[in-house]
This record gives C-alpha cells, sequence and structure tokens, in this order.
C-alpha cells in the first residue's frame, strides 16, 4: 500500500484536475455553441419574418420556402458534422459549423434581396447541424461519467437561453426603434467571438480512434417509433418557428402588448418555458418515457392549434409559445436518451440518424405550411400541423420504447 499510493496520487489528481478543465471549458464551449447556433442563427428568421415581409415583400409561401432552405442547411449541417466528427475530431465540425453562422447572420444583414437572404439563412442554420453531435462526443470522452449528465444538460440549456436572448434583442430593437439589420449584425459579432472561444476550448480535444461509419447500422425495426416521432417532431417545430409568430402578431396580439413586440415575447416565453428541458431525465424516470412523449404530442398540437384559437388572448399567447418550448427541448432531450438505449454502441450516429429524420420533417414542413396558407388559410396551416402530433399521441405505445431484445445487443 505504501509503495503504491505515494506516486499515484500526484497522477490521480492531475487526471483529476484535467477532467475538471475539460468539464469546465467544454460546458462553456457547449453552451455558446449551442446558444448560437439555436438562437439567432436557426430561429432567427422565425422571430423576425415580419421585418423580412417588408424589407423583401415575401408572401407566406416564399416565407416558408426560405424558412425550409434554412431546414436544408441544418439537414446538411447534420450529414457533413457527423462525417467531420470520425475523421477530424469534435473541433472541425463545431468551428466549421460557428464559421457557417457568423457568415449567414452577416449575409441576412447585409442581403439586398430575397435570393441572398435565403443562402444567410440556410448558412447560418446549418451551424445548428454542425454544432450539436460533436459536443456529445466530447463530452463522452472527455468529462468523468458522473459529470457527464451534468456538462450535457449545461450545454443544452444554451439552447433555450439563445431562444430568450434572440427575443431579447428583438424586444430591445423594438424599443429603441432600431433597424433589423444593426441586430443581426450584433448577432454576426457574438457568433464571432464565439467561434474563437470554442477553438481555444477544443484545440485540445482529440478525434476518438474508430473512424468507420456504416449508415446500415441505423436502419433498424424497432428504431422505426423513434423516426417517426422525430419527423413529427420535425414538423410541428418548423412550422411554429416559421409562422407562429408572424400570424400573431397579423392578429394583434393580446390586449397591452405592443403588435411589434409580438415576434419577440413569443420567443422570450418559448425560451424561458424551455428550460423545463432540464428536467426531462427526472420525468422519464417518474412517468415513462410512452406517457412523457403522449403528452409532450399533445402539448405541441395544442400549441399550433391555440394560434390561430386564441391568439388574442393572454392565456392563449403565453400557453401557445410556453408548450412549444416545453415541447421543443423536451422531445430534444427524449430523442437522445431513447437512441442511447437503441443503439448503445452508436449513440452518436443514432443520435444523427434521427436528426436527420426530424430536419427532413422540418424541411417539408414549412415548404407545403406556406402553400397550405396561402391556399385554404392560416387555420388549415395550423389545425393541418397540429393533427400531425395529435395523431402521433394515439399511435404511441409502451413497446414502443423498448429496444427488440435480438436487435438490442447486437451491436453491443
Amino acid at each position: 500500500m505504501g509503495h503504491g499510493s505515494g506516486p499515484a496520487r500526484p497522477e490521480f489528481r492531475a487526471k483529476r484536475r484535467r477532467a475538471i478543465t475539460y468539464f469546465k471549458s467544454l460546458s462553456a464551449a457547449g453552451f455558446a455553441a449551442t446558444a448560437i447556433a439555436f438562437g439567432p442563427a436557426r430561429m432567427g428568421f422565425g422571430l423576425f419574418v415580419p421585418e423580412f415581409r417588408d424589407d423583401f415583400a415575401l408572401s407566406t409561401t416564399l416565407v416558408g420556402i426560405v424558412s425550409s432552405v434554412g431546414f436544408f442547411g441544418f439537414l446538411l449541417g447534420l450529414v457533413f458534422a457527423q462525417l467531420l466528427l470520425l475523421r477530424r475530431g469534435p473541433e472541425a465540425p463545431v468551428l466549421t459549423g460557428l464559421t457557417c453562422a457568423t457568415l449567414g447572420i452577416a449575409l441576412v444583414a447585409l442581403a439586398p434581396n430575397v435570393w441572398v437572404l435565403a443562402l444567410g439563412v440556410c448558412l447560418a442554420a446549418s451551424s445548428a447541424g454542425f454544432d450539436w453531435t460533436p459536443f456529445n462526443d466530447a463530452v463522452s470522452r472527455k468529462v468523468q461519467a458522473g459529470w457527464q449528465p451534468v456538462a450535457l444538460s449545461g450545454i443544452s440549456s444554451g439552447t433555450a437561453i439563445g431562444i430568450a436572448l434572440a427575443g431579447t434583442c428583438a424586444l430591445g430593437m423594438v424599443l429603441f426603434g432600431l433597424s433589423w439589420r444593426i441586430v443581426w449584425a450584433g448577432f454576426a459579432v457574438a457568433a464571432a467571438l464565439v467561434l474563437i472561444g470554442n477553438w481555444a476550448a477544443l484545440r485540445q480535444v482529440e478525434r476518438a480512434a474508430d473512424t468507420a461509419i456504416d449508415w446500415r447500422t441505423v436502419l433498424r425495426r424497432d428504431a422505426i417509433p423513434l423516426y417517426v416521432v422525430g419527423f413529427v417532431f420535425g414538423i410541428v417545430s418548423a412550422n411554429y418557428l416559421s409562422f407562429a409568430a408572424d400570424h400573431m402578431r397579423s392578429r394583434g396580439g393580446p390586449p397591452g402588448l405592443p403588435v411589434k413586440a409580438i415576434p419577440a415575447a413569443i420567443f422570450v416565453t418559448y425560451g424561458l418555458f424551455g428550460l423545463s428541458g432540464l428536467l426531462t431525465e427526472s420525468v422519464t424516470r417518474r412517468v415513462g418515457q410512452t406517457w412523457l412523449l403522449r403528452a409532450l404530442m399533445v402539448s405541441g398540437a395544442v400549441s399550433l392549434a391555440l394560434v390561430v384559437l386564441a391568439p388574442g388572448t393572454w392565456w392563449g399567447f403565453v400557453a401557445s409559445a410556453g408548450l412549444q418550448g416545453i415541447h421543443v427541448m423536451m422531445v430534444s432531450a427524449v430523442l437522445s436518451f431513447w437512441c442511447a438505449r437503441i443503439f448503445p454502441a452508436l449513440p452518436s450516429l443514432g443520435f444523427t440518424a434521427a436528426l436527420v429524420v426530424t430536419a427532413i420533417g422540418s424541411v417539408l414542413g414549412p415548404a407545403l405550411g406556406g402553400i397550405v396558407s396561402d391556399s385554404f388559410g392560416p387555420a388549415a396551416l395550423f389545425l393541418g400541423s397540429a393533427a400531425f402530433p395529435a395523431l402521433a399521441a394515439l399511435w404511441l405505445r409502451a413497446e414502443h420504447a423498448r429496444p427488440a431484445k435480438a436487435q438490442g445487443t447486437a451491436h453491443a
């Protein structure tokens, strides 16, 4: 004991100090990257749709197309992030994503026409795809197991905080009479600073030893319910983000709230309620994944329906934005837990596959939703979108949450 314990202690302390350093640096870097990528970069277009309508003469169909272009960028980011992650480690996709965020946001700020606007939205939104899964990989390899849930929760909270802060900036634009271009220029500066911070935090995180990638491993029957929920989730979240704020503003909003401040108030409420995502794991343990998913699908349906059924009341306004925030953040967390159970040996690739299906729903939803709204009215858009999660809630069964035994062990 005496010979072994003395020399081991300094080494143990050094390893522990490095683990704590990674915990702090990766948590902070991931929080900032997520706040930028999922705040102004991915959600910013929907937040500023009224201003874009005025400056670029956008119809609802064109709003849907530009939004879908942005979510297509998110889809591309997810696919290329996985390739970069396996070949070069987490630094490459994260820095690529934050570079895209900086350039895309700057393009939006300077856009002279709708085509440059769409390119900027696409580039900016791709950052969310690039920056999501690499931090899961970095934390799983560099942070002690007991601290990993804390680190990942802190990183994921950046989404809700980023959305709330973007909404607060939009509210400041209204209160101080600023141009939306100035606000987006500020977003670009913030993205550049976060890019520098992440370069410093991730440059010592090497790639994983295994560089193999085989997408066939995620094409499994017991993963079908996961992909169905992901697809529906993509439609719900994308259509809400693309159209809800603009529609509520057109209806005048609740009494006492300035019309121009309505989109900002929606996104601030959305982000603050979205912090409930931090409770997902504990809620899942108490009620089970199936019942939680049913409740979240219902919350998504009610959130969409309230946009057209009660946009002029405070309770409808807050409930719609709040339920959507809860829906988005908690479903995102459930998808990650679900993937870890179905693909225990390939959690990053499995999660990417689920997010790709989600992104496909996000691309199709706004493009078709804008056409439906212009052809049949906004009620058809929002109530039709609400039907998807309502049907998913009725369809979900307890066995959907459990991986098949034979398949569940095949890749372990």
